[in-house]
C-alpha cells in the first residue's frame, strides 16, 4: 500500500490561490493516472483533475477548467495542484487518489 500526504490547503479570500502538494511514499506517479478529488460540506466526493502517466495529458472537471491546474514532480512523488481564481464553492477537502489509495486530504476554505 501506498502512503499519499497531500498539504498546502488554507484559507483564502476569493480570487486568490493555493497550490496543493500530495507526497507519496515512493515513486508511483509514473504508473497510472493521478487524481485530486474534493469533497464539500455535506456532499459526495467529486472529481476535480487528473494527469497520466506520462503528463502528457491532463483533464479537468468543467468548474475548475482553467482556473486550476495538475502537475507532477519529475521524479513522479509528488502531486501538485495549482488553485487560481478560486471562488467559496471550491470549499471542501482535496484528496489525491492513485489505483486504491487514498490520502486523508487538506481543507480549502474560500471566503468571500
Amino acid at each position: 500500500q501506498v502512503r499519499l500526504e497531500e498539504s498546502g490547503g488554507g484559507l483564502v479570500q476569493a480570487g486568490g490561490s493555493l497550490r496543493l502538494s500530495c507526497a507519496a511514499s515512493r515513486h508511483i506517479f509514473e504508473t497510472y493516472d493521478s487524481t485530486w478529488y474534493w469533497q464539500a460540506p455535506g456532499k459526495e466526493r467529486r472529481f476535480v483533475a487528473a494527469i497520466n502517466h506520462a503528463a502528457t495529458y491532463a483533464y479537468y472537471d468543467k468548474t475548475v477548467e482553467g482556473r486550476f491546474t495538475i502537475s507532477k514532480n519529475s521524479a513522479n512523488t509528488e502531486l501538485y495542484l495549482q488553485m487560481d481564481r478560486l471562488q467559496p464553492d471550491d470549499t471542501g477537502v482535496y484528496m489525491c487518489n492513485w489505483g486504491n489509495d487514498w490520502g486523508k486530504g487538506t481543507l480549502v476554505a474560500v471566503s468571500t
